[in-house]
């Protein structure tokens, strides 16, 4: 075998999270009101075109996470080895913009580098040219410009032919006609948002794709690595901080809040006090005493690494440990108070009076009527995370150095801003990327509270 296949833990908890989703689909089109409820957020528009962003983002992260060493060449005889470097199936996708590292910054689409030096050839301070970027042209530079606009003819017209590809293989299989297949609600699904956003998504694709192989489409930072390479590789680590410290906060936020609001008495003191004295100290405080303590340890312990890769997951999920532990008081508070209303609700009442006990009420009858609270505060937190990890990461107690993320980039661009001339594009990408991100998980966020509220529906 050519490579070595190498599972991180946080690899193996995010297929296990995404195995889970899909178990949790499979048994909830068994469940009738469940069925109804996502059927609504089907048939949403703005649902099912922020889902088909937050695919395209899924997809991304996953690549990214199928991670393995590359075999090394040895002579005959000896013993097969393997690269200490550890790489994913989005490096090897990437391998041109990877490879293609220039000296130091250079703009988006740019034939030179950022700033200027002296050559060895010429007595004044030039802009060198970059070693790939825009290196097909040769000496002559009179077609930089017309040669983007065919790179970007080309892009567009690439996208366009697998968007149409795949909707008339869409239509061949399901039967249908193409408009019929546009129309909101064919087949239950509001498939023309779909279809809609997956253009300008594969727009975007080509057209990245075809200016990719001959410039830095978004520039290159410091060190001379391409943006729109890191811009990428960040969005496992956003999507890792998102969802697996959720997998921390969520049972303890849902367990506790409902205890506290419906079961009361000292159990609620006891809870109420604890997250009270987390809720007062600084939350910045407490998670980077908690980071800084954990990397003690790693470093203490460099044995239990066999690569560097490893050192690094291993502190980008004691940062989820510790966001999730420190980031539940607020879930759990707004939980409370809302089992607070609904014990004194009719229906409550009387599975008390018919005898139900109260882990049965709190499963049978609590639980679902807080589902949209969970769900909504849970994507909603999502952003929050990703901006706690840029502030740590700003602060030297964020996820390891060698971890790519929107973090680090905004950090580092951070610096970049109060240079002269200003390196912008390093922010706008890490932004533009993040942006999109956070924006297609709260409008699907917002489309599932309203199917899943009770009330809403009523």
């Amino acid at each position: 075998m050519s490579f070595q296949p190498v599972l991180l833990w946080s690899d193996a908890l995010l297929f296990v999270l995404f195995a889970a989703i899909f178990a949790l689909a499979f048994w909830a089109r068994r469940q009738e009101a469940l069925r109804a409820a996502w059927g609504r957020v089907a048939r949403d528009p703005v649902a099912m075109a922020a889902a088909t962003v937050l695919a395209a983002f899924i997809v991304v992260g996953l690549l990214d996470s199928l991670h393995y060493r590359a075999r090394l060449d040895v002579k005959p005889g000896e013993p097969v080895r393997y690269a200490v470097e550890v790489h994913s199936a989005l490096d090897a996708l990437l391998a041109g913009m990877r490879s293609r590292g220039e000296k130091t910054y250079s703009a988006p689409l740019a034939t030179h580098l950022y700033s200027k030096e002296a050559l060895a050839d010429s007595a004044q301070r030039e802009f060198p040219r970059l070693k790939h970027g825009g290196a097909h042209l040769g000496k002559d530079l009179s077609g930089h410009e017309f040669d983007i606009a065919v790179r970007v003819s080309r892009g567009c017209a690439g996208g366009l032919v697998v968007w149409l590809l795949l909707v008339a293989a869409w239509c061949r299989l399901r039967g249908v006609e193409v408009i019929e297949m546009l129309k909101v609600g064919a087949g239950g699904t509001a498939i023309r948002p779909v279809v809609l956003t997956l253009l300008p998504i594969l727009l975007l694709l080509g057209i990245a794709i075809s200016l990719g192989g001959g410039y830095h489409v978004f520039g290159t930072d410091k060190v001379g690595q391409d943006v729109l390479y890191l811009s990428l590789k960040s969005i496992r680590t956003g999507l890792l901080i998102g969802t697996l410290t959720t997998l921390v906060m969520l049972p303890l936020a849902v367990l506790l809040g409902i205890l506290a609001g419906y079961v009361g008495g000292w159990v609620d003191d006891v809870i109420q006090y604890l997250y009270t004295t987390l809720s007062s100290i600084p939350g910045v405080l407490l998670i980077a005493a908690a980071v800084l303590m954990m990397q003690v340890i790693i470093d203490t312990h460099p044995e239990w690494f066999a690569t560097s890769a490893e050192r690094a997951d291993a502190r980008l999920l004691a940062l989820c440990l510790i966001l999730g532990m420190t980031s539940w008081t607020g879930v759990a508070r707004l939980l409370r108070g809302e089992t607070l209303k609904l014990r004194e609700l009719e229906f409550v009442q009387a599975a008390q009076a018919f005898g139900v006990g109260r882990f049965a009420i709190m499963r049978r009858h609590i639980l679902p009527n807080l589902m949209h609270i969970v769900l909504i505060a849970l994507v909603m937190d999502f952003s929050g995370l990703v901006l706690a990890e840029a502030v740590l990461s700003y602060v030297g107690v964020g996820v390891d150095p060698s971890t790519i993320s929107f973090g680090t980039m905004i950090n580092t661009a951070r610096m970049e801003l109060a240079r002269e001339p200003m390196v912008w594009w390093s922010l706008a990408a890490a932004f533009s990327f993040m942006f999109a991100l956070v924006l297609a998980a709260n409008l699907f966020a917002d489309a599932v509270r309203d199917a899943f509220d009770p009330r809403a529906s009523a």
